[in-house]
């Protein structure tokens, strides 16, 4: 099978990471971006400059419209779509569910759910037998986050749900829908919840006494779309250090 694979929110952090080894491991690689156009170009041109395949795409992957001319663009430029990494995700500054305005909750649902239920539907307009998703969750969906990420960390649970119920529905049709839960992970997105530092300062508590990296999360990744994992689906890996 020729593997072409989608990754939202794919030109930083995670993302990033998964794109570049994913492409290393012979995928045709879609780096999904919202805003920041050079972001993502840097990372296509180090896949490139390493003679792997990658364009960037710009879509709000929230927004109906964009997810369908996402998955068009793939289609016209390496074929039809057999993998997906739902990745693309935000949140705002830590606060107590007391501080956080509705507004503020919607919009991380839509960015984070609504985002990747639509991915996955267009994805599946496209996907046959052997193709595989991998929906980026994150501990958050175990713990809560309380007095942090209420919002991020309920949305996170909730595709939780739409991982297990779509692994269901799809698997006599030979796809298969994971998930991984990273935490703790170096990434630029605590910078966005107002503590960059926030991995460096829960370390102790963490059992492997270490924040994760993006590489790690990657490998987890490509794992569960590879054919090594065929008999997984419907699962999760925890990323968080034994936490």
């Amino acid at each position: 099978m020729k593997k072409v694979v989608v990754i939202t929110g794919g030109s930083r952090g995670i993302g990033a990471a998964t794109s570049k080894l994913l492409a290393a491991k012979g995928f045709a690689v879609c780096v999904n971006y919202k805003s920041n156009k050079a972001q993502a170009e840097s990372v296509v041109n180090d896949i490139c400059d390493r003679g792997g395949k990658a364009f960037p795409f710009q879509a709000d992957v929230s927004i109906e419209s964009d997810v369908i001319a996402l998955f068009e663009a793939v289609k016209n430029t390496y074929g039809s779509v057999t993998h997906l990494v739902n990745n693309a995700g935000i949140l705002f500054q830590q606060a107590s569910i007391s501080k956080i305005s509705v507004e503020r909750f919607n919009k991380i649902l839509t960015t984070n759910i609504t985002s990747c239920f639509l991915c996955c539907r267009e994805a599946l307009k496209y996907m046959n037998e052997g193709a595989a998703i991998v929906n980026v969750s994150s501990a958050a969906s175990r713990s809560g986050s309380p007095f942090e990420y209420i919002d991020y960390a309920a949305s996170k649970g909730a595709i939780d749900t739409l991982t297990k119920g779509l692994s269901i529905e799809v698997a006599s049709m030979g796809i298969r829908v994971n998930g991984v839960r990273p935490g703790f992970i170096y990434t630029d997105m605590h910078a966005d919840g107002g503590e960059a530092n926030r991995v460096d300062r829960l370390s102790p508590q963490i059992p492997l006494q270490r924040g994760g990296t993006p590489d790690e999360v990657a490998n987890a990744i490509l794992w569960l779309l590879s054919d090594e994992a065929s008999y997984v689906t419907g699962s999760f890996i925890d990323l968080a250090g034994g936490k």
